[in-house]
């Protein structure tokens, strides 16, 4: 049983690890405490960290979601269950969710929906339901316990009958989307929230055209002049799609957007008779097919006095070549203020037309295909066109001329914005005229790659994002924003050049530094963003970047992105995380100070050993070291050569040859001496002489005085001798005292011969002639070799 229980503990630990296992390799958990398990086959809610405040289950194989599932993870504020296989919800799954904000549970098999699922979800905002097979919405007050929910999007293909829910008690609902595209019944007020909603998408589809009485329905509820309504995925091919729009009309729509649907001319005309004499102020149009020939004549006694913005996007006319001129939508164009038609293969705005657009303050024309030869009919001035217009976006067509667009602004005495963005520009002449009212130009993406004073200086922004731009020597007096990211600047502009500028943006250059100097130049910046360049990490710019800059200017974009590209070992690094030694940034200092203190040490070791002679000594070491190597069979008595080695000052050599050596080499018997002028080898290393000579002599006589203390060599047969008495214990030297010698004034580096003068008796050379014969007595007994 022990057993047993021991076994089990191992099994649920390699459970316990499996499961870690599985959560780190399916969640992935960034330090903002968000963690993303989508699109991992998760048929369970994974354990994740219970601090944990977004969760992205979407995109995974998850049918149920139990009581205890969520309860650990009381700090969500965020949880997606997008495209699961959710068929179950336990009523008190999200009881612990009391902080969630936002939750998705959009496209799963949720059959019904429990109002119980979100009452203790107070903090909720933002709710997906969309997609799921429910078939009835009520009666039962679904929504009532969401007080703060902003945003509601539910429905389905699938949903049949809706009721009232709980819509009406939701004060703060901003934005609502509705899916109902089969839906067969409908009771009065289920949509109407308690106050309007700022945005409402219908995607009914074919009601409009099967059941447009239950639209009419839909859209009462729905309809407010404060309420954008938005129709989605729609076909209005006949005069009868149009009828449910009178209750709009009636509700006191002003903006209304057509998405992603199709329609005719016929249509669109039966629409504008329709909502005559509503207060529309906003019409749309966003990926709308249009079939059709362009007749509007049955319109053109309608009344749009309100409408002044048109935004039309992604518009596929069906035979747009065959598509009849805009001057039929005449009672239209002459109350837009706002015009925008994007992506819609718009080529040309006949010359007859811009004449309608007299009242014209805003014109998007980007992405189509306007080129310079139908640029000038389109901007025509003529008959007070485009008398008020301020803001021109021509950006991503095909024009090429710079020069002709600089003419044709010129005319536009209101603008102020002009974009022609995305356009082949490639040069730029020297000369061009613009409005003296023009304030904003961008130029980025048109190929630049040399400027000249053809840009207006009367701009406060400009953009010239994108090019190959290299240099920047216009001044411009009143620019205040300037946009040079993406181009080729190795450094960044000369401030004097913008006296009042704030912003400047160049990232993606080809930037090496910039310092405290370069920034002083521009009088006002405020702002830079400067990062993704090939930074030169000299001990100078990190230095400044680190710990100056922002007494400079404020570095907006993410500052890790300011990374060094050399040198090459620093390559890759962010610049704020880059430390260098001092003798990356001061090399020429640090080598000099090195090299003093180098010298500065030598300087000290020579004075060292010129006081305390550690150079003769290491010599001397040296010598006696190889000296003792040597075999000691020359050392035996019947070896030695000589009676006596003469140690002696070349000041003493004519007592020592004239005195001593007869004196004792011509008695009975005779001594045998070795001096070094007469009996060293010649061409032998003198140390290695005086070596061997010390060796092959019985005693070693030192010839004392003042002299021989001020003399090397003798000092080095001193310390020679000395160590051969150490090294021996014999009482090989023998001393003669020449003159008197104090032994105060003896150098400190003759110490050996302090020792052996306190050590041994010495013999002193008499002045008296008398006493000499004693003396020589002595000093031949003193030599006399030793009975074997």
């Amino acid at each position: 049983m022990q057993f047993l229980g021991r076994e089990a503990s191992i099994i649920i630990f390699i459970l316990i690890l499996a499961q870690g296992f599985h959560y780190s390799r399916t969640c992935d958990c960034d330090q903002q405490y968000f963690c993303n398990c989508s699109s991992n086959h998760l048929q369970q809610v994974p354990k994740v960290p219970a601090n944990a405040l977004g969760l992205d289950l979407s995109f995974n194989q998850i049918e149920s979601i139990d009581m205890s599932d969520l309860s650990p993870y009381s700090e969500l504020k965020t949880l997606n269950l997008h495209k699961n296989k959710l068929k179950f919800i336990h009523k008190d799954a999200f009881k612990s969710q009391h902080k969630l904000e936002v939750l998705d549970l959009s496209l799963n098999n949720l059959k019904n929906l429990s109002s119980s699922w979100f009452q203790e979800l107070n903090s909720l905002q933002q709710l997906n339901l969309v997609g799921n097979p429910y078939t009835t919405l009520g009666p039962a007050p679904i929504f009532q316990s969401l007080l703060n929910l902003r945003m509601l999007r539910f429905g389905s293909p699938s949903l049949r009958e809706v009721y009232k829910n709980g819509l009406d008690g939701l004060t703060h609902l901003d934005e609502m989307t509705f899916v109902g595209s089969n839906l067969r019944l409908y009771e009065n007020g289920s949509l109407k929230a308690a106050r309007p909603i700022g945005l409402v998408s219908l995607s009914l589809q074919n009601l409009f055209q099967n059941n447009p009485e239950l639209v009419s329905k839909v859209l009462q509820d729905v309809s407010h002049p404060e309420t954008l309504l938005i129709i989605k995925d729609v076909a209005l091919r006949t005069n009868t799609s149009t009828e449910p729009f009178k209750s709009a009309r009636e509700g006191g729509t002003k903006s209304l957007s057509f998405q992603n649907s199709t329609t005719t001319d016929e249509a669109m005309t039966s629409l504008l008779m329709v909502m005559d004499g509503s207060s529309l102020s906003y019409i749309g149009l966003e990926d709308v097919h249009l079939i059709g020939q362009g007749w509007w004549q049955k319109a053109s006694y309608t009344h749009y006095e309100s409408l002044h913005t048109a935004y039309i996007r992604n518009l596929d006319i069906q035979g747009f070549f065959r598509f009849n001129s805009m001057m039929q939508l005449g009672f239209l164009l002459v109350h837009l203020h706002k015009v925008s038609v994007i992506n819609g293969t718009v080529f040309v705005i006949p010359r007859e037309t811009t004449p309608l657009l007299k009242n014209l303050e805003y014109l998007d024309l980007s992405q189509n295909l306007l080129s310079d030869l139908t640029i000038e009919p389109t901007l025509y001035t003529g008959f007070g066109a485009y008398q008020n217009l301020n803001t021109l976006n021509v950006s991503q067509n095909v024009i090429k001329s710079l020069g002709l667009m600089s003419r044709l602004a010129t005319k536009l005495k209101s603008l102020t914005y002009l974009d022609l963005s995305h356009n082949s520009f490639v040069s730029m002449p020297e000369n061009c005229s613009w409005p003296a009212t023009l304030r904003f130009l961008n130029l980025s993406s048109t190929k630049l790659r040399k400027l000249t004073p053809c840009l207006p200086s009367s701009l406060t922004a400009l953009d010239l994002s994108e090019n190959d731009l290299m240099v920047f020597n216009q001044r411009f007096p009143q620019l205040t924003t300037l946009i040079l990211t993406g181009n080729r600047f190795m450094k960044l502009p000369q401030g004097e050049l913008f006296p009042r500028l704030q912003t400047l943006l160049i990232q993606r250059n080809a930037l090496r530094m910039f310092n405290g100097n370069d920034l002083r130049r521009f009088k006002t910046l405020q702002y830079l963003e400067a990062s993704n360049n090939n930074f030169v990490c000299s001990c100078e710019f990190v230095s400044f970047f680190r710990h100056d800059v922002d007494h400079f200017i404020t570095i907006r974009d993410n500052r890790r992105n300011y990374v060094c590209d050399t040198p090459f070992t620093l390559r890759g690094d962010a610049v704020d995380s880059v430390r260098l030694s001092v003798f990356e940034c001061y090399m020429i200092p640090a080598v000099l100070v090195l090299c003093s203190l180098i010298i500065i040490v030598l300087g000290l070791i020579v004075v060292t050993c010129y006081k305390f002679h550690i150079i003769w000594y290491l010599h001397m070491t040296k010598a006696w070291i190889q000296a003792k190597r040597k075999p000691a069979v020359g050392r035996l008595v019947e070896e030695l050569r000589y009676d006596a080695f003469v140690s002696y000052s070349q000041h003493d050599a004519e007592w020592v040859e004239e005195i001593l050596v007869p004196e004792l080499e011509s008695a009975h018997p005779p001594f045998a001496l070795c001096l070094h002028r007469r009996d060293f080898q010649p061409g032998r290393w003198i140390v290695d002489n005086i070596i061997d000579s010390i060796e092959k002599s019985h005693r070693t006589l030192f010839v004392l005085s003042e002299h021989f203390v001020t003399s090397e060599w003798c000092r080095y047969e001193l310390d020679f001798s000395h160590f051969r008495i150490v090294d021996e214990h014999n009482d090989s030297a023998v001393l003669v005292l020449l003159e008197p010698i104090k032994k105060e004034t003896i150098p400190k580096r003759f110490c050996k011969l302090r020792k052996i003068m306190n050590s041994r008796t010495y013999l002193e050379w008499p002045e008296d002639e008398e006493k000499r014969s004693e003396f020589w007595g002595k000093l031949r007994a003193a030599l006399q070799r030793d009975e074997c």
